[in-house]
């Protein structure tokens, strides 16, 4: 019995997706760090 393989397309294919996914990873990183940084500067008033 052959079952569908759902996590298939969940793998690279190509390479441009997972740069993609890395960027995202990265831009919600530095926007985290950034929002920290905003918040101790005006909390340190």
């Amino acid at each position: 019995m052959n079952k569908p393989r759902s996590g298939g397309q969940r793998k690279r294919r190509g390479g441009g997706g997972g740069i993609r996914l890395v960027l995202r990873d990265e831009l919600t990183r530095l926007h985290i760090i950034w929002r920290c940084v905003v918040m101790l500067l005006c909390y340190s008033d």
